[in-house]
């Protein structure tokens, strides 16, 4: 067996592990964050369990951290006190980021893991399972349940040789992008073996599984090895670590070589992480803003070595230099030992432990300014200013670029400063609150802005509605529905979110689809790409969409609308899209028999009423989802199954 075999084949509960079907498997650990957390635990209330039935389910508060009202304080109370209460941890605003906190004190390898977030794969860097979902989802993981998902191919990625200096992990999946594409992970595990993991620390492994996720892949492994021990040594949890690899005569479904001796200092530009350029192609162009930090480069390694680089230093008056560690931890070391006085002498501005500029809660950038990012993602606005530019780059070329005020390539600082692990991380769990072993006794507190979420109906027997709006390839869950720091603080009130739902792409959508009653979108290629966020399918039900008819789709989004009874439907024949026009009326004939036969391959069938012609569309689901649709949802499902 590969190691995702392995993982998969511990944790099986039901189906075969043949590719493309569908099979369930058994979730060790949950995270969630307050972006998509508060939904997650308004809808695990809604089934009634008592308590968690995870072996550890934690719930971090890291996105919404700008109170400039009651709004996001109250969400966090909310979560605060329902995590009390259902026997979930709970890391308190400040503590961290939490896939890097994750990674330091809870992740575990050959463990599975379920998070409410697209980047949960960076647990992959100590070999878990670890996959982003919809907040539904992981509720249903937190009460036990099985997580679904179709079987995915698994392709090796071999590496070969070692890094040279000034080239990092963040030009690793770079270059992992540039060969694959946002759609070339689609189905798959990105699956890391060969003689150039031995080279890799366990922070770079995890940018490089975090960013798996840019990839459309269902998650990122690593296998662990003695590089782990030594990582969970440090961090006083040797007891977690188990060792796991592939066999030696192992098989996949895919294999690509990644030389890392060959790979140089690269750069994504916008607005996709997959627009791929050497820094030296486009090197001198000026920049207003860099921003270090992120869940994929906000470790202790990460920024110690953007200290030593600043010391003694000053950045470009031109620049504004941002920087967010990624926990306490990193921020306490910091502290301890000058790095942060050396950053900070530098000039650079120093943020809480958060995500910060990565979703645009904060330091959006200037009017059309060119900013250099250390994150995941650039998409268009996502910044928190629609006319930015912004690329995306290792910490290395972020300071390098810093100091001079044009994208500059690291090899011209000279030699690189080597920065090794500690053999002992400061441990201090003080933001992390335990639950109360006696949940009952605990209140929980909702304050006004948490709404009651839309539910949808068993489906009636025909479908009917017209094209609300008619989008290009590549739409974003950040086009679907925008996460700035003007709307997460509403993400508890989906009514009041729906008013901006796929905006970006046509302001007038929500009165639209409000003033039709509903309807239908229509889509072209990876649908949903992006973010796991659930509010991407809240919305539309919100404002009556009844089936989204799409090229294809990104994974999560795509279990989203079914969990939420949205019937995700893809074009049999492209040139379908093609013909249809705004406000286009369409018809679904019979359509429970139509999703009760989809099951065995059968076309749904969409009649297209201006051109009396059918649209032959197909709904890839397995029989579970088959039930979850006709019931109008996992909810309403779950229910039933009780």
């Amino acid at each position: 067996m590969n190691l995702t075999e392995k993982l998969i084949s511990s944790h099986l509960i039901s189906g075969n592990m043949i590719s493309g079907k569908e099979i369930a498997i058994k979730i060790d650990q949950t995270l969630t964050q307050d972006s998509t957390g508060t939904m997650a635990y308004l809808q695990f209330e809604a089934m009634g369990i008592p308590r968690v039935k995870t072996e550890r389910s934690v719930a971090y508060i890291d996105h919404n951290t700008l109170q400039t009202g009651f709004e996001n304080a109250d969400d966090h109370k909310y979560i605060q006190t329902v995590a009390n209460k259902h026997g979930i941890y709970f890391s308190k605003p400040g503590n961290g980021i939490c896939h890097q906190v994750h990674l330091e004190r809870f992740g575990k390898p050959g463990k599975t893991l379920l998070g409410s977030d697209s980047h949960t794969p960076t647990g992959g860097g100590i070999g878990m399972l670890a996959i982003g979902a919809g907040g539904l989802d992981v509720a249903v993981a937190m009460g036990g349940g099985a997580y679904y998902l179709a079987m995915p191919k698994v392709c090796r990625v071999n590496l070969v040789g070692s890094l040279q200096p000034w080239v990092t992990a963040k030009d690793v999946i770079l270059e992992v992008l540039r060969l694959l594409s946002v759609k070339g992970g689609i189905g798959k595990v990105m699956e890391y073996s060969g003689e150039g993991v031995k080279s890799l620390s366990v922070p770079q492994r995890a940018t490089i599984t975090n960013m798996g996720a840019e990839l459309g892949a269902t998650t990122s492994v690593f296998p662990s090895d003695e590089v782990t021990k030594a990582f969970l040594k440090a961090q006083g949890r040797e007891e977690d670590w188990i060792e796991l690899s592939a066999d030696a005569d192992a098989t996949y479904d895919e294999e690509i070589t990644v030389d890392l001796d060959k790979i140089v200092p690269l750069v994504a530009c916008p607005h996709s992480p997959d627009n791929i350029k050497r820094v030296k192609e486009i090197e001198g162009l000026s920049v207003d803003q860099v921003a270090i930090g992120s869940c994929t480069n906000s470790s202790y390694t990460d920024m110690m070595t953007v200290a030593a680089l600043l010391k003694g230093k000053t950045v470009d008056p031109n620049v504004s230099l941002v920087i967010a560690p990624g926990s306490k931890q990193v921020m306490n070391m910091l502290a301890a030992n000058g790095g942060l006085a050396d950053i900070i002498s530098a000039g650079a501005r120093i943020l809480e432990c958060g995500c910060g500029p990565c979703i645009g809660m904060g330091q959006a950038p200037a009017t059309n300014a060119v900013s250099l990012r250390t994150i995941n993602r650039n998409f268009e606005g996502r910044s928190g200013t629609k006319s930015a530019q912004v690329y995306i780059v290792s910490p290395e070329t972020a300071v390098a670029s810093a100091l001079s005020g044009k994208l500059t390539d690291p090899n011209s600082l000279g030699e690189a400063p080597l920065i090794s692990m500690p053999e002992h991380f400061l441990v201090n769990d003080n933001l992390i609150i335990p639950p109360s072993p006696e949940g009952e006794m605990v209140n929980v507190v909702r304050g006004p802005n948490i709404q009651p979420f839309p539910k949808n109906t068993k489906v009636p027997k025909d479908i009917r509605g017209g094209a609300l709006i008619k989008v290009d390839d590549n739409i974003t869950t950040d086009h679907i529905m925008p996460s700035n720091a003007k709307l997460l603080p509403y993400r508890s009130n989906v009514p009041f979110l729906a008013d901006y739902c796929l905006t970006p792409c046509d302001p007038k959508f929500p009165a639209r689809a409000k003033a039709a009653g509903g309807g239908f979108i229509v889509a072209g290629q990876n649908y949903g790409q992006g973010s796991s966020r659930e509010h991407a399918a809240l919305a539309p039900l919100q404002l009556g969409v009844k089936a989204v008819l799409a090229k294809s789709f990104a994974r999560i989004h795509m279990a989203n609308l079914i969990n939420n009874g949205i019937l995700p439907l893809v074009f049999a024949n492209e040139w379908d899209y093609d013909t249809i026009q705004l406000g286009d009326e369409f018809i679904i004939k019979y359509a429970a028999d139509q999703i009760k036969s989809a099951v065995d391959g059968q076309d749904v069938i969409v009649t297209h009423v201006r051109k009396g012609e059918e649209i032959a569309t197909r709904l890839n689901i397995s029989a579970r989802q088959r039930d979850i649709l006709l019931a109008g949802g996992l909810l309403n499902y779950t229910k039933e199954s009780n």
